[in-house]
């Protein structure tokens, strides 16, 4: 059911982007509810295919969201089951889908697009409404202008009107204006009644040209006018077989059947092209004898200095040649340009053919992997309902809807293989899937904004501070006299520490080839902090508990090489740059390390002075 609402809701959302699109072909034109019904109804039949993946991609996030939200995925998990074991019924039910997407867009689509591009120029072909504004040109009238500075909506008189007859050019436009006049149309339909009064009729008696001075004209008056305009306002579905060449009404076999008749047609073209281009360029002139032309076919343009013949020639026979030879070339250069544009026309036909046979299954398989993006996303940001599964699928489909449109349009251009821009989006969105779903099978926080925000605190040396409040409930108190001791012997570990670890500049080789994996030393001290921390912390006095908060948090490996991999640590040392920053960036932990140290002696000893009063 959620997917059902989901995808009718974008069904919806792209009908109304694809109406808003031709929208100016449906306003203004008195069509019949049957005819727009036939319209939605083909659109939104042609917009299935496209709808299904957004709606898997919603359905999947909430309803994965859902059950990580209600903790539904926890308690399935935490009986043995997987989070692939869990997705594996809705895998056979997204899978029904994309074969489903793939029957529509080969059977039912071809159908559906053939049958609304009918439509769209029949829509476009009929005429608009009869409806003349105030006070500005109407122009929908075909060969017509017309202008009516007032009317009497109730009784449809036109008052103050001007027309432009323009049916034999603008130059030679009959102009009418008259006092008052009404429009009607015809019972069929098909024309309109125009009937004038008090006015008078401007007209050349031949056609205007530019070189002409005067223009005789005839100028009449009239009291009452009548005359018949060509109108049709009735819808007339045009004739569907100029669909037959368009690659969207095609199922595949069509396609393929198209796809290899252009093909071979496009060869033959060009084997012609070929041949006239080997014997068209050196063709002879006409008016030359045979024996003239058989002369010149067998003679040898090496065996003649060309310059020296036209230097020799007259200033007529030069201006006779260059002459000719301009005009062969131009001839030659227009043959080229209308062979170019045939070749090019039916190249492009044809990389539309393959783009919509791909198109065919990059958009069901799309379904597919929108799933695998969509379920492991919902179960890693736990986030039901229609707030952020909304907004990250909308996100994601942008992004998909970008790259798949790049591609479709490099493709069906020709900048790119044909196979590599259709089939981008796909080799996008599979490594996607898959990445999310390995990481949400094992629990990954890969989308948890916490971790991101403190690895980037550990990158920029953002320190994090204690924060130890007194427990409601306390089992044990801490052994005062035995914390005294053990606060003497960490003291005592850092100070020997800070002794044989001095905060001066590292070796830059010794840095990156070094192999050892961490620091034992620091780890021990760190690890005795915290057990010591753990235990006063269960101290019912407010005065300890915020000396406590001043001991530091210790990062351990900060002022050690990066990584526990030893040839990332020598690659990063090899890039200077990277390994820069890095160096500097331990050095800088160095010095905090030994300052970390001292603060870590002079908490002690203000802890010890609280415990030694504790004993008093």
């Amino acid at each position: 059911m959620l997917f059902i609402g989901t995808f009718f809701i974008c069904l919806f959302i792209f009908m109304l982007q694809f109406l808003w699109k031709y929208v100016d072909e449906l306003v203004g034109k008195g069509l019949e509810m049957s005819v727009l019904f036939q319209f939605f109804y083909y659109s939104a039949l042609s917009l299935i295919p496209m709808s299904m993946p957004l709606a898997i991609l919603l359905a999947a996030l909430i309803t994965f969201g859902n059950f990580g939200e209600r903790y539904e995925l926890l308690a399935m998990k935490a009986a043995g089951i997987s989070l692939f074991k869990i997705m594996r019924p809705l895998i056979v039910f997204v899978v029904i889908l994309s074969c489903a997407s793939f029957f529509f867009q080969n059977v039912v689509g071809p159908q559906a697009q053939a049958k609304l591009y009918t439509m769209l120029w029949s829509m476009k072909q009929k005429s608009p409404e009869l409806d003349i504004p105030e006070g500005a040109f109407y122009d929908e009238i075909d060969g017509y202008n017309l202008y009516v500075k007032k009317k009497n909506r109730k009784t449809g008189i036109l008052y103050d009107v001007t027309i432009y007859e323009l049916s034999n050019g603008f130059e030679n436009a009959r102009i009418i204006s008259a006092d008052s006049g009404r429009l009607e149309m015809t019972a069929d339909k098909k024309h309109l009644y125009l009937y004038l009064y008090d006015g008078h009729l401007f007209e050349n008696l031949k056609s205007q040209n530019t070189n002409a001075k005067n223009i005789p004209y005839r100028r009449e008056s009239f009291r009452e006018k009548r005359s018949l305009i060509v109108f049709d306002s009735d819808f007339n579905m045009i004739d569907a077989n100029f669909m037959s060449s368009q690659s969207n009404s095609k199922n595949l076999k069509m396609l393929q059947v198209s796809i290899d008749s252009m093909t071979v047609m496009s060869d033959s073209i060009g084997r012609k092209f070929y041949t006239d281009a080997k014997t068209g360029v050196f063709q002879m002139a006409s008016g030359l004898s045979k024996q003239d032309t058989a002369k010149i076919e067998a003679a040898n343009i090496d065996n003649y200095n060309v310059d020296s013949l036209f230097n020799r020639s007259t200033l007529a026979q030069k201006q006779k040649i260059i002459s000719s030879a301009v005009n062969r070339t131009e001839n030659q250069q227009s043959d080229w340009n209308f062979k170019s544009l045939t070749i090019g026309a039916n190249d492009q036909n044809i990389r539309r053919h393959r783009t919509e046979w791909h198109q065919k299954f990059t958009l069901s398989l799309s379904c597919l992997f929108f799933f695998f993006i969509g379920a492991p996303l919902g179960a890693i940001i736990r986030k039901g309902g229609l707030g952020m599964p909304v907004v990250m699928s909308v996100l994601i489909f942008i992004i998909y809807y970008v790259i798949n449109n790049m591609g479709y349009k490099m493709a069906r251009d020709g900048k790119w293989i044909m196979f590599a821009g259709m089939w981008l989006s796909s080799a996008v969105l599979a490594p996607l899937g898959v990445f999310l779903t390995y990481k949400s099978n094992r629990d990954s926080v890969v989308l948890n904004v916490d971790a991101y925000i403190n690895w980037i605190k550990r990158v920029l040396g953002v320190r994090s501070v204690r924060h130890i409040f007194r427990k409601e409930v306390i089992l044990h108190d801490p052994e005062y006299a035995a914390l005294s001791k053990e606060l003497d012997l960490l003291t005592h570990e850092c100070q020997v520490y800070m002794n044989m670890h001095q905060p001066k500049a590292p070796n830059y080789y010794k840095l990156w080839m070094n192999e050892g994996d961490a620091d034992l030393d620091l780890i021990g001290i760190n690890d005795h902090l915290e057990s010591l921390v753990d235990e006063m912390s269960n101290t019912k006095s407010f005065k300890l508990l915020n000396i406590l908060n001043d001991y530091p948090i210790i990062p351990v490996a900060a002022h050690i090489h990066p990584f526990h991999i030893y040839w990332l640590n020598v690659l990063c040392g090899v890039l200077f740059p990277v390994g820069l920053f890095f160096y500097f960036r331990i050095w800088i932990f160095r010095i905090r390390l030994q300052k970390d140290l001292e603060r870590v002696i002079s908490t002690s000893k203000d802890i010890q002075a609280i415990l030694n009063d504790k004993s008093d």
